[in-house]
């Protein structure tokens, strides 16, 4: 549990408090009283440990700001804000993807806040109210153990039909839903290409004797596909990337040819933050093409939404990959429906 400090804002930052009021060009409309700035900001942050830590200590590289975080995935995040939405414990959520956003938006988990900044990046990577702009994308894609693969006589899969292939019997994992974000796009993206939730449940019903098991954390298929205990991982190609630049062998990345779902990873301020005025100068932060480009320093090869921004070379492609028109605020306002029918129907569905 987070131990929340209040004290009087320091003088830099109620500088800065007068400047944003004056300029008129930000909103950050917290209930929480400005003047009990602690000058710390406490992020929920949905990206790998390592990722969250150098976005922390960039942030105070930068600013002079104390900045410290709690890794979540998305689920974990969302339910962790509607715990404490009464006495908030973060900050800022960073990291994840928006369709979490949507929903905690949609539930009155977040404040809305057009950070100067936001005027740089595209229109697909924003909520226009501000309830939260993104930092980031990734492309869902499959991260395959070769050697298995080799071992089953099966190639590396380039259609979601290809999951189904009974020699990748108990092979493939995927993430849940509730508590991944990475999970949710895979079935949101099912919901699309298969045009509604009916024939997408039967897609996830017979891919289901196929799974060996649901992960909590969307990375982590991709680390058992790693160690050899499955052939196929559904993940964001990113985390797949990261494995095989570790030096991980007998790895390959594909895509499915009928398209894919993405992220956009998001970062928005928290409903009554205790810290409103560092929140604000974290989210400004995040967007700059500084801090978009600290993830390929520890391994992280999503595409930046700040065109200023270096492109990893490890990064996806977004020309070479087909990807579906993600709907992200469908997808948010459907998240709570969809996870609870998806756990009910398949997660605790015999297997064949």
């Amino acid at each position: 549990m987070v131990q929340r400090i209040h004290r009087r804002v320091p003088p830099l930052l109620a500088a800065a408090l007068v400047a944003v009021v004056a300029a008129g060009c930000t909103r950050a409309a917290s209930s929480a009283d400005p003047a009990d700035d602690t000058g710390k900001v406490t992020v929920a942050c949905g990206a790998t440990e390592e990722w969250c830590a150098a976005m922390t200590a960039g942030f105070t590289r930068s600013t002079g700001l104390k900045a410290d975080f709690v890794r979540l995935s998305s689920g974990e995040a969302l339910a962790r804000l509607e715990a404490g939405k009464d006495d908030p414990e973060f900050d800022v959520w960073h990291g994840g993807p928006a369709d979490g956003y949507v929903a905690a938006s949609s539930r009155g988990l977040l404040e809305p806040y057009v950070s100067p900044n936001a005027a740089t990046i595209p229109a697909a990577y924003k909520d226009v109210a501000g309830a939260w702009t993104g930092v980031y994308a990734g492309a869902l894609g499959f991260c395959s153990n070769t050697r298995i693969l080799a071992e089953k006589g099966v190639a590396a899969p380039k259609s979601w039909r290809d999951l189904l292939a009974p020699a990748l019997r108990r092979n493939v994992a995927m993430a849940h839903p509730s508590t991944s974000g990475t999970a949710y796009a895979a079935l949101w993206t099912q919901v699309q290409l298969d045009g509604g939730a009916d024939p997408a449940f039967d897609y996830l019903a017979q891919l289901h004797s196929n799974i060996l098991q649901y992960t909590k954390s969307g990375a982590a298929p991709g680390q058992m596909v790693a160690r050899g205990e499955i052939a196929v991982g559904v993940v964001f190609s990113h985390d797949c990337v990261a494995l095989q630049q570790e030096g991980i062998k007998d790895l390959t990345v594909t895509f499915p040819s009928e398209g894919t779902g993405y992220e956009v990873g998001g970062v928005a301020l928290i409903k009554g933050a205790g810290n409103p005025v560092t929140a604000a100068r974290y989210v400004d932060w995040a967007l700059t093409p500084e801090s978009q480009q600290i993830g390929p320093t520890v391994q992280a090869f999503q595409r930046p939404t700040n065109p200023a921004a270096a492109v990893s070379p490890y990064a996806f492609d977004d020309r070479a990959v087909k990807l579906i028109e993600y709907d992200v605020a469908a997808a948010g306002a459907q998240k709570s429906v969809l996870t609870k029918r998806f756990d009910q129907q398949i997660a605790q569905a015999p297997k064949s």
